[in-house]
């Protein structure tokens, strides 16, 4: 399984996607304005890997001028569907469809891992404007709280991953140093039908790749853990988005 195809896996669950996935806090916009020591109101913005929409969105309603690019069709078609009025074009960042020195801010909400850093480096120091910024977010369940450490444990039994200590700063490990990144954690919670939880839990790459049958038994097996959790079937999500900034 390459990075590449483990990526666009997401392009078969594209309704799912945009059914469930979380968004993000409006804390993280204002930490992106902080940190690039300007207002994305007016700019303008490339988000790629823009998959449904959900940063789009956010930054639209910001009063950004903002357009999208996304390498899935499914995707494409679930973001039309929600953004119609938003540009929207077909490519991912290791090959950016932009005119060079045209972007003041590039974002990439859950997608930067999916570059090749010597590729997606230089593309976007291309379309970037002097003095623009690339922005880059990841959106992770807070492992300090217990019940979600609890489910960390038995994803990593399922796959087979390191059980090791949380590490705050993992998502910013292996960034280009050149760059000169400065970082922000946002934490924020949702509240959502058990249901949903699990059918966004069901729509990351892992499982997509996993296969339905053990993908369903794993997810019978996890409602009964957190129904005894959280018995009125509601389910309070812990997230931290650790957001990572360079002015180019």
């Amino acid at each position: 399984m390459t990075i590449t195809s483990q990526a666009r896996s997401f392009d078969t669950a594209a309704a799912s996607y945009a059914a469930n996935r979380p968004s993000y806090p409006s804390e993280l916009l204002d930490a992106v304005e902080e940190l690039t020591g300007f207002l994305l109101e007016g700019a303008r913005v490339a988000d790629v890997g823009a998959g449904t929409g959900l940063a789009t969105m956010l930054l639209q309603y910001r009063g950004a001028n903002v357009i999208a690019v996304e390498p899935g069709p499914q995707m494409a078609s679930q973001f039309r569907l929600s953004l119609p009025e938003v540009p929207l074009v077909i490519g991912d960042g290791n090959n950016l469809p932009l005119a060079s020195a045209s972007i003041d801010v590039l974002t990439y909400a859950q997608a930067w891992h999916w570059t090749d850093q010597r590729e997606s480096v230089p593309e976007a120091l291309r379309v970037l404007r002097t003095g623009g910024a690339l922005a880059l977010w990841w959106n992770d369940s807070d492992s300090t709280v217990p019940w979600i450490a609890d489910q960390d444990a038995r994803l990593h039994r399922l796959f087979g991953a390191d059980d090791s200590p949380h590490d705050p700063m993992a998502r910013f490990r292996g960034l280009p140093t050149e760059l000169g990144f400065v970082h922000r954690h946002v934490p924020w919670t949702r509240t959502v039908p058990l249901d949903m939880h699990l059918a966004n839990l069901a729509s990351y790459s892992d499982f997509l790749v996993l296969g339905k049958e053990a993908t369903t038994t794993f997810m019978a097996q996890e409602r009964d853990f957190l129904t005894k959790v959280f018995p009125n079937g509601m389910v309070e999500e812990h997230y931290v988005v650790s957001l990572a900034v360079a002015t180019c």
